[in-house]
């Protein structure tokens, strides 16, 4: 619009030709847009943005050593009023060169100043101290020129070739030196260590192994073994079970054979030995009384002796014939069997008797 003037956000916009506030030589607008006439008011603009100067200054310490240093200063208008005021009067024309210029050339005075009244130690070793002195002491002038310092770093510390700094530094080189050679040598020392126990871990592991896969291949060898016995030996248990249970079969049969033969042969053997025993002691009998009788002639007294001597033949008969283990199969029918041969043995040896004394008494008669 026509008469109507708008600064950048960066910028202070200076109007001249006109009355201004507490007797400034002219009105500062910052941040918002005004009306100016035309043909009778000016408009400038002064940046407000961040300048940067840069500068290498020979410095001479307390200890008459000469320092190259070089540092860096960030730097811009300052926003209030009377800052503008101050540095348009004086770098409006040429704004960034001239701002560059002063400001390195104060800057630098109070470097060199400063570097003067310390040791190289102390600058080594208080790098920020010795900026913010230089900060410091600037600042003042810097004001008065309407200029505000955001920040001064240094950048380097050189002594060109006078070798004070590197022998400043040997101790603390030869100190980092063998703190990293024995860094290094504890590093070496545990990685050595550490391969070491890998290995022992290595073959402590394939030790362990091996004796796992002994142990496996002698389980699956012992089961092999006794999977190829199994057969053989469960033949040869049940061939042992089969001669026991044959064994114990032979030996019932030769009990029952051995029964059998009590029976059989024995017992029948035994009575009969019995019964010719007790033939013969009747026929001793029978002798003894036929000579008795023969004696006496006395015929009637021998038959009667023989008749009151015929029960005790057959009590001797069945007497001996009691220890005979006879198998009676008929019942009641058999031991009458039994009886009645017993009776009839000794009728018997009574008839044979009376024929063996008949002579004896025709012998008489005659």
């Amino acid at each position: 619009m026509l008469g109507y003037h708008v600064p950048e956000p960066d910028e202070a916009m200076l109007v001249s030709g006109g009355r201004a506030r507490d007797n400034a030589p002219f009105r500062v607008v910052i941040g918002r847009g005004t009306w100016v006439m035309p043909l009778f008011r000016k408009v400038r603009y002064l940046s407000l943005a961040m300048f940067e100067a840069e500068i290498g200054e020979r410095c001479v310490t307390k200890q008459a050593v000469q320092l190259d240093v070089r540092a860096v200063i960030a730097f811009k208008v300052a926003n209030d009023t009377v800052s503008i005021v101050n540095a348009a009067q004086r770098f409006l024309s040429e704004q960034e060169k001239e701002m560059s210029v002063l400001t390195g050339r104060i800057f630098s005075g109070h470097l060199r100043s400063i570097v003067g009244s310390m040791t190289v130690e102390e600058i080594i070793r208080e790098r920020q101290k010795l900026a913010d002195e230089v900060l410091v002491a600037s600042k003042v002038e810097m004001s008065n020129i309407g200029l505000w310092v955001d920040s001064f770093q240094i950048q380097s510390i050189d002594d060109g070739n006078l070798g004070y700094i590197t022998a400043l530094a040997a101790p603390h080189n030869a100190a980092v030196q063998r703190d990293a050679q024995i860094a290094q040598a504890a590093a070496s020392q545990e990685s050595a260590a550490a391969e070491q126990e890998s290995l022992r871990k290595r073959a402590e592991y394939q030790r362990q192994t091996a004796i796992l896969q002994a142990e496996y291949q002698r389980d699956i060898d012992k089961a092999k073994a006794e999977a190829a016995q199994a057969g053989p030996l469960a033949e040869a248990i049940a061939l042992q079970e089969v001669l026991t249970a044959q064994a114990e079969r032979a030996r019932k049969q030769a009990q029952l054979r051995e029964q059998q033969l009590q029976t059989e042969v024995v017992k029948p053997a035994q009575a009969e030995a019995e019964r010719v025993r007790i033939l013969a002691q009747a026929e001793a009998d029978r002798t003894r009384i036929q000579a008795e009788a023969a004696s006496s002639n006395n015929r009637i007294a021998l038959d009667q002796l023989l008749i009151e001597q015929l029960p005790e033949i057959v009590k001797q008969a069945a007497g001996g014939l009691s220890g005979a283990n006879l198998t009676v199969l008929n019942g009641p029918d058999g031991v009458g069997e039994i009886i009645n041969g017993m009776v009839g043995q000794g009728l018997t040896v009574f008839n044979s008797l009376q024929k063996a004394l008949s002579p004896v008494d025709e012998r008489d008669a005659g």
